[in-house]
C-alpha cells in the first residue's frame, strides 16, 4: 500500500514521511510532494492509496486537490491537515469524502487513527471485490461461462455473420458493440503456481473481478482465461471523449490492477496492452500478436506493463501426441515460458521412452520438430540457430542428435538453455541502450523537465517499465540518478565558475533557489555559498 504526503511546508512533509513508523500499518512506500501539482504528477504515475494533504497551499488548496483526484480516481482515501478550525473547510472536506479533518499539529494517535481508518476502508472495499464468496457465486452462474466460451471462440478465429454476432451479444447481455476495442493480456507469474492444483480457477476469477472493478469505470470489460493460461480482456471505452488519452489511461489502470492483485492476492502480473482495433473482424489477429509480444518485447522479464503493436506470429504443427497437444512448442517459446517448454520436452521424451523406444523414425520425427521450433525461435529473434547453439549445431547437421532418445534429450535441453541465454543477452543489450539514452538526455537537458514521465516519453516506454529496466541495469533509481547528477553538477559549477547561486540553481533544474539551497544543505550539511567558500 502506498501513501503520499502533500504540504508546501517542507518540514511537515519530511517529518511525517521519514520519522513515523508507517510500515507498522502496512504502508510500503511514502511519497513526498511539496505542492499540489507535484502530488498530481506522482498520483498519475504511481498506484497511490492514501493522501495526507495540507488545506492551504499556493496555487491550489487541499480541497481543490481532492476534487481533481476524485475526477479520475474515486478510491483514493484523503486526509486533510489544517492549521485552521474553520467549519466551512471541514464541511467541504466531508463533501469530498475526506476520511478525517485534523488540526495541526496532530497527535500520533490522531494521525495513525486516521490512516488506519483509511486502510480498513480500502481493505473492505477491495476484499469485497476479490472475495471467494463473490467468486464462487460467479462460478455457479451459467451466463459467465457462455460469455467466456464466446470470447474464446472469437480469439481462436471462429467467424460469425454480423447478425449472429449481434444476436449473441444481446442474448448474453454483453455491452460490447461493433467498433473500436483494445485487448489486454495478463500473465499470472510464479507466485500463483502454488494454486495450480487447488484454487487456481478461484484466483483467476478473483483477478477478473478486480479488473472489472478497475477498468469498469471507463470501459466495458469482457474477460476470459484463454488456452495458454493468459487472462484476456476485451475493452471498449464507454464514451468517445477526444480529451481522454485512452492509451495512457489503459496503462495507468493496468498498473493499478498489478498493485491491487499484489496487495490482496499476493501475486504479480505481467500485462500487454494492444492498440485499438476493429471488433470483431480483427480480434483473432490482434490476439495472436499480443500473445507473441510476451517473448518479442521483454524476453524473460516479469511484472511489466507494455503496449505493443504491429507484431507477427506464425504457427507450426507436429505429429507426435506429446508435441501435437496444445500448447505447441512454438507457442510456448513465443510466450517466453521457458519452464513450460522444458516440461513439454520432458513429456515428449517420456512418450518416446514408453511407446517408441525401438523406433528410430519416431525419435527422428521428434528431433525434426524440436529443431524446427528452435530454428523458428532463433530466426524470429534475428539470429541463426548455429550462432546460438555453437558447437552443438554440428550434432544437428550430422544427424547424430537423432540417433537415440538419450542423445536427443541431452541435445534438446542443452540447446534450450543456449536459446534462453542468447535471448537474455539481447534483452540486456536493449536495457543498456535505454539506460544510455536516458542518461544522455538527462545530462543534456538537466535544466528542463527530466521527470520520470518526460524520460519515459523520450524513450517511448511506460514509466513503470522504464523504472524497472533502469534499476535492474544500474542498481540505482532514476530519481536518485537525477538528484545525484544535479548535486554533482552544482558542486562542479560552484568550484569552477563565478556564477551566482540562483544561476546555478536554474541551470541544474531548480526553479526556486531557496529550494535548491535547502536540498544542497540537506545533502552536504552546508549551503552552496559555504561550500564555494570552503567552509
Amino acid at each position: 500500500m502506498q501513501m503520499i504526503i502533500v504540504d508546501d511546508e517542507a518540514h511537515w512533509v519530511d517529518n511525517l514521511s521519514m520519522h513515523k513508523p508507517w510500515h507498522t500499518l502496512g504502508i510500503e512506500q511514502v511519497h513526498k510532494a511539496y505542492s499540489a501539482q507535484e502530488a498530481l504528477q506522482i498520483i498519475a504515475t504511481q498506484p497511490i492509496d492514501i493522501i495526507i494533504s495540507d488545506i492551504l497551499m499556493p496555487e491550489m488548496t487541499g480541497i481543490e486537490l481532492i476534487e481533481k483526484i476524485r475526477a479520475s480516481d474515486k478510491r483514493i482515501k484523503c486526509i486533510i491537515l489544517s492549521g485552521h478550525s474553520d467549519f466551512e473547510y471541514a464541511k467541504e472536506a466531508v463533501r469530498h469524502q475526506a476520511i478525517e479533518y485534523l488540526l495541526k499539529p496532530p497527535t500520533d494517535q490522531e494521525l495513525f487513527g486516521a490512516v488506519k481508518k483509511a486502510i480498513e476502508q480500502l481493505k473492505a472495499e477491495w476484499e469485497s471485490i476479490s472475495s471467494h464468496e463473490r467468486t464462487e457465486y460467479t462460478l455457479r452462474e451459467n451466463l459467465p461461462l457462455l460469455r467466456g466460451q464466446l470470447l474464446l471462440d472469437a480469439l481462436r478465429g471462429t467467424r460469425f455473420p454480423a447478425d449472429e454476432w449481434s444476436r449473441k451479444l444481446e442474448n448474453y447481455h454483453l455491452p460490447i458493440r461493433f467498433g473500436d476495442c483494445a485487448l489486454l493480456l495478463v500473465r499470472l507469474e510464479e507466485e500463483f503456481g502454488q494454486y495450480r492444483n487447488n484454487g487456481q480457477q478461484l484466483m483467476e476469477y478473483a483477478i477478473i473481478n478486480i479488473a472489472e472493478e478497475i477498468f469498469g469505470e471507463f470501459t466495458e470489460v469482457w474477460g476470459v482465461r484463454e488456452e495458454h493460461g493468459y487472462l484476456a480482456f476485451l475493452l471498449q471505452f464507454k464514451g468517445d471523449d477526444p480529451a481522454v488519452k485512452k492509451e495512457m489511461l489503459l496503462e495507468k489502470l493496468a498498473v493499478q490492477l498489478q498493485a491491487k492483485v499484489k496487495q490482496f492476492l499476493k501475486g504479480s502480473l505481467s500485462i500487454v496492452i494492444t492498440e485499438t482495433f476493429r471488433f470483431p473482424e480483427q480480434l483473432a489477429d490482434v490476439y495472436r500478436k499480443a500473445a507473441a509480444s510476451f517473448r518479442q518485447i521483454v524476453g524473460d522479464e516479469r511484472e511489466f506493463v507494455m503496449r505493443v503493436s504491429d507484431l507477427e506470429q506464425t504457427a507450426s504443427e507436429g505429429a507426435l501426441d506429446a508435441i501435437h497437444s496444445p500448447p505447441s512448442l512454438n507457442n510456448l517459446l513465443e510466450a517466453g515460458r521457458w519452464d513450460a517448454v522444458e516440461e513439454k520436452l520432458q513429456q515428449v521424451f517420456a512418450e518416446l521412452d514408453l511407446k517408441w523406444s525401438d523406433s528410430w523414425e519416431h525419435c527422428m520425427e521428434a528431433g525434426f520438430l524440436i529443431a524446427s521450433a528452435f530454428t523458428h525461435y532463433a530466426h524470429r529473434n534475428g539470429f541463426s540457430l548455429a550462432k546460438l547453439l555453437g558447437e552443438d549445431m554440428e550434432f544437428l547437421q550430422s544427424g547424430e542428435a537423432f540417433t537415440s532418445i538419450s542423445k536427443l534429450r541431452h541435445w534438446s535441453i542443452t540447446g534450450l538453455g543456449k536459446l534462453k541465454a542468447g535471448t537474455a543477452n539481447e534483452v540486456n543489450d536493449i536495457r543498456s541502450h535505454y539506460v544510455k539514452k536516458v542518461q544522455a538526455f538527462t545530462e543534456k537537458n538537466l535544466h528542463l523537465d527530466v521527470s520520470l514521465r518526460a524520460l519515459a516519453d523520450h524513450v517511448n516506454l511506460h514509466t513503470t517499465h522504464l523504472s524497472k529496466i533502469y534499476k535492474i541495469e544500474t542498481g540505482e533509481g532514476i530519481s536518485d540518478y537525477v538528484s545525484r547528477l544535479r548535486m554533482e553538477r552544482a558542486c562542479h559549477l560552484l568550484k569552477t565558475t563565478d556564477k551566482k547561486v540562483y544561476e546555478i540553481s536554474a541551470e541544474i533544474g531548480y526553479l526556486e533557489p531557496a529550494y535548491f539551497i535547502k536540498v544542497f544543505k540537506r545533502q552536504f550539511g552546508v549551503t552552496p555559498q559555504d561550500y564555494r567558500n570552503g567552509s
